[in-house]
């Protein structure tokens, strides 16, 4: 009995090692960074870049099936949960937030950029060659989204690692199951059983995120230097401004007197969460996470893993509604373009309902491309504005990340509390942040149990 007690807070000891661990990284990534820049040491570079590289693709390769699984999974999920009609009013009351906080997040955005001039006073040129790359990629377009949403074929949407055609199949796939019943039960069944087996292997990936952000901050400060604090550091500070203030004023409201949820509960369960996608950059990876922060804040387990995995690829507040504000807006500043009302009306329009065309960690290109088009910019200033931005990306991709991860796990919990769906018992309980090995305990809680039936 005393080992099943003593079992949280062995996990607690677990998970303070790990942040601190990744602290560690950070600043040390940043520090050989920093010796390689200075002293022109090309192996250092490239073993920073050679570990970063091998941390990301390890993350990349286990988002495409972890969508899949966990969208058909969380679908028939939903069985359990009062029938069709049930299912259809919470999925429409989850995009409803889901829009709703992106409003938010983008007029946030609107009122920082301006607010702070971004990218007033300062001059920067890309290279010829990087404004030629982007210029080559397919620019955002309504139509493009459209286009691309339906794969030519099943395997080609996995194959080409396309995200949002994933999200597509597997909502249609996840439906047919749905409405199969028992006729799709081994189908479903072997599906849970393969989101089991990836976050175990997400598990065993995570353990290395202390080596893989030594290795991504690492290769950042040794390419771009004194560019991450010196010409763009406007935008640097804009962009952590307006995502600060929704992750740590907007939410904390919606969680307080729409959610009846404490904010410092909020953040005490969900702050590993929020650290990981911080260091990885990946929704993706951080879904697990995610999802089981949402069962330890008392969602229901059914719901939770049907919108957090929704959110995943749709709920981006930082990608797809505030940054994209902010760059458009320092982008027209950099070369001297007086935005009108409405074209502001229509980064709003693209913040709300341009959502689905986010999906991985391309999804800030596909909006701002998408924005900076909708509201009419030459191409070409398209093409070298996103080129500038790109060269910081990384650093602006970590804070994010934290905020699209924030809100997927935020609306669950308001959606829930409307629906009678959020257990206070749950939510109250002193429980251990998420798994970061994906190890099980030997005694498992009432929460677990319910998140593996």
């Amino acid at each position: 009995m005393s080992a099943d007690v003593s079992q949280p807070e062995t996990r607690n000891r677990r998970n303070l090692y790990f942040g601190l661990t990744v602290l560690a990284g950070l600043v040390l990534g940043a520090v050989l960074g920093f010796v390689a820049k200075q002293t022109d040491t090309a192996w250092l570079t490239t073993t920073l870049k050679t570990i970063g590289n091998i941390f990301t693709n390890l993350l990349q390769f286990t988002v495409i099936p972890l969508v899949f699984t966990a969208i058909v999974v969380g679908v028939n999920s939903l069985r359990g949960l009062g029938g069709g009609r049930t299912a259809a009013r919470l999925g429409g009351k989850t995009l409803l937030w889901f829009a709703t906080t992106s409003l938010i997040a983008v007029l946030i955005g609107i009122a920082v950029g301006l607010i702070g001039g971004a990218g007033k006073g300062v001059h920067v040129q890309p290279s010829a060659a990087t404004v030629a790359k982007l210029a080559d990629r397919t620019q955002g377009s309504w139509l493009t989204v459209i286009n691309n949403l339906v794969p030519e074929n099943v395997f080609a949407a996995f194959s080409n690692g396309d995200v949002l055609q994933v999200v597509f199949v597997a909502a249609l796939v996840g439906v047919a199951t749905y409405l199969l019943g028992e006729r799709a039960a081994p189908f479903v069944a072997f599906n849970r059983s393969a989101f089991d087996i990836i976050q175990k292997l997400l598990g065993w990936i995570i353990r290395l995120a202390p080596l893989g952000v030594l290795g991504l901050i690492g290769t950042a400060f040794a390419t771009y230097g004194n560019q991450f604090f010196t010409p763009l550091l406007s935008l640097i500070a804009s962009v952590y401004i307006a995502a600060l203030l929704v992750l740590f004023v907007v939410y904390p409201i919606l969680l307080r007197f729409v959610g009846r949820v404490s904010p410092v509960t909020f953040f005490a369960k969900s702050w590993t969460a929020l650290q990981f996608a911080f260091v990885s950059r990946s929704s993706g990876a951080t879904l697990p996470l995610s999802r089981q922060t949402a069962v330890n804040l008392g969602v229901d387990p059914g719901y939770a893993g049907f919108a957090v995995p929704l959110g995943t690829t749709t709920k981006m507040d930082g990608c797809a509604a505030l940054y994209p504000a902010i760059a458009t807006i320092f982008i027209s500043n950099l070369f001297g373009v007086r935005l009108s009302f409405w074209q502001y009306l229509g980064i709003v329009l693209v913040a709300v309902f341009g959502a689905l065309a986010t999906a991985g960690t391309t999804g800030w290109f596909t909006m701002l491309t998408l924005t900076l088009s909708t509201i009419g910019l030459p191409t070409e200033v398209v093409a070298a504005g996103v080129a500038i931005v790109y060269s910081i990306d990384p650093i602006l991709d970590m804070i994010r990340t934290a905020t699209n991860v924030a809100g997927q796990i935020t609306v669950p919990v308001l959606v829930a509390r409307g629906e009678d769906l959020l257990d206070d018992e749950v939510l109250h309980a002193p429980s251990a942040p998420p798994l970061l090995d994906g190890d099980e305990e030997p005694q498992r809680t009432k929460d677990e149990e319910l998140v593996s039936a």
